[in-house]
């Protein structure tokens, strides 16, 4: 876990209520968040070396017709295979220390392991291969808004492309009820990390009661990138300035936590808050104005590899 952003109450008028909960990549995270070993099988054996072989040669797109962004997304989970499965841990940066679960048994020492629950890789894939940033947890994913498709568990896994997001809860009727959620590569395959004990694996797709469907996050061939550096915000009502000025006019009011672009960064107005002070300001040409690097989702004040204005 990372030092947490700094918080400026002169900036915000609604600040997050314990930044210090935020793991990882900083977003808010409950001790109950993304669970993907509920439900699930009894917790296999770690992979051998030559069982890790044959899953690296099937972890890719294995259909035609997926996405260029799709097909990254699949490319970006495969890049994890092999690390271990960690109750509440990872990021959109990578594997992170997971929680102790509650309940016990092959979880109840995750805390000292280093890897991603279902959810968090998910999310990682999700940001690493499209820069699409999904909120936390997997019930909250099987509901996004920004889902361009949708299949229902009926249908299988005929419709399905590279890149869809499958998903599995405790009444498949009930995306409020899902507990795990893989990501698809084609010909009745996933990739997963599936429970504790275990490390992100290629599986074949269980179309078993509790089955949910699946949802199509991109179908754009447009590269992700157009310059700078892509960051995450924290918070909600976070002013973009004109300039790097306290009392510089508002542009823009980010209402929560926000995926961004960095194309330089300049030193402004000292910040100062909780025990903190930067004066380092971020340019968001999306935006077209400066934010304190206090709201930049990163443990350097001064963002590393990007430019000075």
């Amino acid at each position: 876990m990372h030092r947490p952003s700094r918080s400026l109450t002169t900036l915000t008028p609604t600040l997050p209520a314990a930044p210090l909960a935020r793991a990882g990549a900083g977003f808010l995270l409950a001790a109950a968040l993304s669970v993907a070993g509920t439900g699930l099988a009894t917790a296999t054996p770690l992979p051998s070396a030559a069982s890790a072989q044959t899953a690296a040669a099937q972890c890719q797109p294995l259909q035609s017709g997926a996405s260029q962004q799709a097909e990254a997304i699949v490319r970006a989970a495969c890049s994890q295979l092999g690390v271990p499965y960690s109750w509440g841990g990872g990021s959109i940066h990578g594997p992170t220390y997971g929680q102790d679960y509650p309940g016990g048994g092959p979880g109840g020492n995750d805390s000292q392991v280093k890897g991603f629950d279902c959810s968090h890789l998910v999310q990682y894939a999700a940001w690493q291969g499209a820069r699409i940033l999904l909120p936390e947890g997997s019930w909250n994913q099987a509901q996004w808004s920004g889902a361009v498709a949708r299949f229902g568990r009926s249908q299988g896994t005929a419709p399905l492309l590279p890149g869809d997001l499958l998903f599995w809860g405790k009444d498949p009727r009930n995306l409020g009820s899902v507990h795990h959620i893989a990501v698809y590569l084609g010909n009745g395959k996933m990739v997963e990390a599936r429970e504790s004990g275990t490390r992100i694996m290629v599986s074949d797709v269980r179309l078993n009661a509790e089955y949910a469907g699946a949802l199509r996050l991109t179908d754009s061939d447009t590269p992700p990138d157009e310059g700078g550096q892509r960051f995450t915000t924290w918070g909600t009502g976070v002013r973009v300035r004109a300039e790097a000025r306290l009392n510089a006019s508002t542009v823009h009011t980010l209402a929560g936590p926000t995926a961004v672009r960095v194309t330089c960064q300049k030193r402004g107005d000292l910040v100062r808050a909780e025990g903190y002070e930067n004066d380092a300001w971020s340019y968001l040409p999306d935006f077209g104005g400066y934010i304190s690097n206090i709201y930049i989702d990163h443990s350097a004040a001064w963002l590393p590899g990007v430019r000075t204005c």
